[in-house]
């Protein structure tokens, strides 16, 4: 029986995508899977290369960068009935031996789970933050670090090693494994967010709706982390905060979606001036500095022309719309 549709969604990561193609098949031997990668419009020949060493994979091939969300449920749409998981992969990503056995059986076990998310590391063994809480005023206002140490049991850290699978508000959205029942009852990923808190939207819908999600910590996978962000890094920055602002007022009082979009730009623009002020003393010779300079002035800019849609990730044609 074929109970898994692992979902790919790729943007110009050709090696990653292979590379991560090929953890599936060599690390999960003892369930049935079908593999779907997403293609949203590379021009580095991403899709020949599946199709050359994986002629097996069902690909679909968009024109255009149509967001994660909206990639996503192009596959869910051709496949949602067809199998019991979905599993959402990142092209950064590698599969551990026994990493989907172990969300696999979990999720077999507990028929409340909606999601489960995989404990994510560097290559090195490093762990990395694997689950969140959901954005609320409090995390995004300050500093996040600071208030895991101040409320570890709130806000948990990658500090915390979890010996046993645990509940948790949202899991990071770099390798999980959904229940296709939970998909049907709640809805597909909310293609308002084109990229970034998409799967946190998803979490704190299902959770809504009386399923639950889980960290499977023995669900080990390697995350090389930000590979796509690194390629368009303002533009990035700029697709986060629009995406933070849709979770505000999608899930979140007025009060608060008003206050965060107050104090998020005063944020902005006091880490503009601090930055700038660095880089002057410094005669913009630390690459560090300059580089968050340029970051926090585009995000300073997005605002300042009322956040259009064309300044980001999404495509060029889209501007006007």
């Amino acid at each position: 029986m074929i109970a898994l549709n692992f979902i790919i969604v790729n943007w110009n990561t050709r090696q990653l995508l292979i590379d991560c193609i090929s953890s599936v098949h060599t690390t999960v031997t003892d369930i049935g899977y079908h593999i779907s990668v997403v293609d949203n419009g590379s021009g580095d020949d991403s899709v020949k290369a599946v199709h050359d060493q994986f002629p097996q994979v069902f690909v679909i091939e968009n024109r255009e960068n149509r967001g994660f969300a909206a990639a996503v449920n192009q596959a869910l749409e051709k496949h949602i009935t067809t199998y019991t998981y979905s599993v959402l992969l990142n092209t950064d990503t590698l599969l551990q031996k026994g990493a989907v056995q172990a969300m696999y059986s979990f999720m077999e076990q507990h028929k409340d789970a909606g999601i489960a998310g995989a404990q994510l590391q560097k290559p090195d063994g490093t762990r990395q933050h694997s689950y969140d809480n959901h954005p609320t005023l409090a995390t995004e206002l300050f500093n996040k670090s600071l208030l895991r140490w101040l409320f570890p049991e709130k806000y948990p850290s990658k500090k915390t090693l979890a010996k046993q699978p645990v509940e948790v508000e949202s899991v990071i959205g770099a390798c999980i494994m959904i229940r296709n029942k939970a998909i049907e009852d709640v809805g597909e990923l909310d293609e308002d967010y084109f990229f970034f808190l998409e799967e946190t939207d998803w979490c704190y819908r299902m959770q809504k709706a009386g399923w639950k999600v889980y960290h499977v910590p023995d669900a080990r996978v390697i995350h090389l982390g930000g590979q796509s962000k690194k390629r368009a890094p303002w533009q990035s920055q700029v697709e986060y905060c629009r995406s933070l602002y849709t979770f505000f007022r999608k899930n979140r009082s007025t009060f608060s979606y008003t206050m965060l979009r107050i104090f998020y730009l005063a944020k902005i623009t006091l880490n503009l001036a601090t930055n700038g002020v660095g880089n002057v003393f410094v005669f913009f010779q630390n690459e560090k500095l300059r580089y968050r300079l340029s970051i926090y002035y585009k995000l300073f800019l997005w605002h300042l022309f009322l956040c259009p849609d064309w300044m980001g990730l999404k495509p060029v044609k889209n501007k006007r719309q």
